[in-house]
């Protein structure tokens, strides 16, 4: 397993069901990681920049991955991705779209944005927990994760 201790989740999920299943389903895996959560896409941009009620960087700490719903309120997905990915600073920071649409060209549009995993949620939950599990295998375990300095 990865060594580094300051792993964290950035997780953008509007719905609060979605997120609480996923957050369960973490805790059945017994990942350690810290988990963030923003509602919205304006939210998560605060969080990344540090703005609004996340200007300490203690409740605000680079992720080491982001796990992205495409369809928020506010700004969307879709928007985020394409800021993060142009962001120079925030740009090396994995994105994986965890997302219900299937629709061919928001696969294409954030595969040309630069997101680095698009995963499609399953219905089922024996299927969401398998592609959950898997996630964090490949990106905590078998995937080298880049280390960040905070400036």
């Amino acid at each position: 397993m990865n060594t580094s201790t300051n792993q964290s989740f950035l997780v953008v999920e509007d719905s609060d069901e979605d997120f609480f299943a996923f957050e369960r389903i973490l805790k059945k895996l017994s990942v350690t990681q810290a988990i963030y959560r923003c509602s919205d896409g304006d939210e998560a941009l605060d969080f990344l920049y540090h703005r609004g009620q996340y200007t300490d960087p203690e409740k605000a700490p680079r992720p080491s991955i982001i796990l992205l719903d495409l369809n928020l309120p506010g700004i969307d997905g879709r928007d985020v991705l394409a800021q993060i990915k142009q962001d120079r600073h925030l740009n090396m920071i994995p994105v994986v779209v965890f997302t219900t649409s299937s629709n061919p060209k928001d696969v294409e549009i954030c595969y040309q944005q630069g997101v680095n995993s698009y995963i499609i949620k399953p219905i089922n939950v024996n299927k969401l927990m398998r592609s959950i599990q898997l996630l964090i295998e490949y990106w905590f375990e078998a995937n080298t994760l880049p280390e960040f300095v905070n400036k």
